[in-house]
Order: C-alpha cells, then structure tokens, then sequence
C-alpha cells in the first residue's frame, strides 16, 4: 500500500508540473487622450532608475544640439526635455515647438502603405507604374516592369542610388543600375515616390489620408511637407511620441488595431537577405549584420550593439529618432540638430544608449 500511495503522488506531481504556469500579469499600457496636453508621468526613482545619471544624459543631449527628448515607459513620460531654439532662432524650442522628421518619417509612410493594404485599396505585389504611369522611370520597359511596392518599402528597387542628386525623382535621375529584388541601397528617391504611390492607390492626398486613417486615432499631429526634392513629416515631439507609443503597442491604439497586425510584424522584421537589419523602411537592431548609406559592404555585428537588441528604430537625417523597445516597454524620441554627419544616425544612437544605459537599470 505504502509503495502504491508513493506512486499515485509521483503521479499527481507530474502531472502539476506539466501543467503550464500562468504568466505574469502585463503592464497596462497608457494612452494619453486626444486634444489635451495632460500626458500621465512616473518618476525614474520609481521605476528604480538611477536618477544621479540624468544630469550627464542632458549634458549630452545638449552638447549634441538636442530640441526635445522623451523617454516612454509603457506610455507614461519619464524622461521630458526641451533645450535649444525654434527654426526662427529667438524662440525657445518647447512641447509645442515644430520640428521635421527627416527619414525618421519613413516609417510613419510605411504604416499608411500597410493600412491601404489592409483595406484593399493597395497591393504591395502590384507593380510601381500601376500607380505612376508606365515610364516613371528611365529603365527599359522590362526592367521597369519588374519594381512593385514592396521593392519601394524595402529599398530594393534596384535604381541607381549614386546619381548626382539621390533625392531626385524625376525621370531622368531614376536609372538602372540591377534588377529589382538583386540589391539593397538606401535611396531617397523610389521611397518619396511612394508618397505618390499611396495617393492613387487610396484616392486621397498623402496628409488626407494620414489624417484619416491615423491621426484622428492617435490624437497626432503634423503635416507632410514639400521640403526641396523631398516629403517631409514635421510635428511637435509629443506627436511623434504618440507614433512611437503606437508602434510599442503593435500598431494598436487603445482598443482600435490601426495599423494591421500581420502588417506591422512584416515591417519589423528583415525583409530581405542583403540588409538584414532592415524592415520596411524601419531599421532593426540586434541582427547578425548590417548595411548602411552609399556602401555596399555588409558589416557583421548589430546595428547598434549598446542597445537593445530588440529595439527597432524610425531613424533621420541631424539625429531624428524613434526608438522602440517592446522589451522594456520603452520609447525613446530624439529631435534636433545635427550630432554628427551621417544620412542615418547610427553611430549616435549607440552613444545615445551608453548614457540612458546609466540611467535605466533593469
């Protein structure tokens, strides 16, 4: 008897440990509401951060010509800045300040792609002069044929991105240089044309239909801006911390899922085998490589190796960030000037991270 009660219970533990164990509760994300300034706050010593750290943070951001700084967690600010002068030089820059997006807006027009997808109104297989008319391009009718929205969402258009003027989208400076889907490069050109892409496609204005679908939503706000040869998203840093807010909560804002789910795991993750740290138009970190502007070299390593590894990035021109780490529930907004030379802000992203890296203790 006493050996068969032992077994029943070796029977019974098994059992319980198999059963799987429930999982720990989720933080509720916050969402700030729409048409007010009132946006909920927690304090670094709160969270466990070391606060002493903070000083030499905003040294940093201000000795590399910062405007505004938000750091997010799980919706609510921890972290708010502003420092520097509006684009008039007299006025300070403050929660009300405009300012551009840069290439950092690039992610922001994929979304608007995925959510005309989601609505039939766009077929990322369809070919690109389905949309601009066949000789957009001076390539051959065939080479032409080949380029579809996806080649333009994930810069594999296979147009030559070393022309004179990269930003150019007139015929003549949209050459070949490979067939589309044989190579990856950064190029401004195929992407603001894609603006244009999205507007036939849904029959509204790009600033119609981001209004619409998006801003109405997520209480945003800002307008695309015809800024030389490029669409520039310009807003106040609030707004693009409610973009950055969506993008932690997978494209879902409160209760409504605006931007499609499927969607929104294809543009996070590698969308081709050139550049692997590389959505649609969204950058990637912690991947085993990486390309970069103008090169064609692939470098081993992460994108930005002090940061998180799974943080994804809306990145711009003079150090326009959108940081997002589902991780640890953070995003991270930087607006302003430029810190160093690059087209994209790698190298200052990762110093970046070294300093909040001493204040966000995990």
């Amino acid at each position: 008897m006493k050996r068969s009660i032992t077994f029943a219970t070796l029977l019974f533990l098994c059992a319980c440990s198999d059963k799987t164990a429930d999982p720990e509760p989720v933080t509720e994300m916050y969402f700030p509401d729409n048409g007010v300034s009132t946006w909920q706050s927690i304090t670094p010593s709160s969270l466990g951060w070391n606060e002493s750290a903070i000083p030499e943070l905003e040294d940093y951001l201000s000795a590399t010509n910062t405007r505004a700084f938000i750091v997010l967690k799980d919706g609510k600010i921890v972290i708010e800045r502003y420092m520097g002068k509006q684009f008039d030089n007299t006025t300070n820059f403050g929660q009300n300040s405009n300012w551009y997006w840069a290439s950092a807006g690039k992610t922001l027009t994929a979304s608007l792609a995925g959510i005309a997808e989601s609505k039939g109104e766009l077929d990322l297989s369809s070919k690109t002069s389905d949309h601009l008319g066949v000789g957009w391009t001076s390539l051959s009718p065939a080479q032409e044929s080949l380029i579809t929205v996806r080649h333009q969402l994930t810069m594999t258009t296979g147009l030559d991105d070393a022309v004179a003027n990269p930003d150019c989208t007139t015929k003549a400076c949209l050459v070949f240089k490979a067939n589309a889907g044989t190579r990856w490069a950064y190029h401004n050109a195929p992407y603001t044309l894609l603006d244009n892409v999205i507007a036939h496609a849904t029959g509204k204005s790009l600033n119609t239909y981001l209004n619409d679908e998006l801003k109405t939503v997520t209480g945003m706000d800002g307008t695309y801006i015809q800024t030389g040869d490029n669409n520039v998203f310009y807003s106040t840093p609030r707004s693009m911390a409610r973009f950055g807010l969506l993008l932690l909560n997978q494209g879902k804002w409160k209760d409504t899922q605006v931007i499609p789910m499927a969607y929104f795991q294809n543009m996070t993750a590698a969308s081709q085998n050139f550049n692997l740290s590389y959505g649609f138009l969204t950058w990637l970190n912690g991947k085993s490589s990486f390309m970069v502007p103008t090169l064609q070299t692939v470098f081993n390593g992460s994108l930005s190796p002090d940061a998180p590894a799974d943080l994804f990035a809306a990145m711009g021109k003079n150090g326009q960030l959108i940081n997002v780490v589902p991780s640890q529930g953070l995003v991270v907004i930087r607006m302003g000037d430029n810190p160093d030379s690059s087209l994209v802000p790698f190298t200052y992203q990762n110093e970046l991270w070294k300093k909040l890296n001493a204040v966000i203790q995990n």
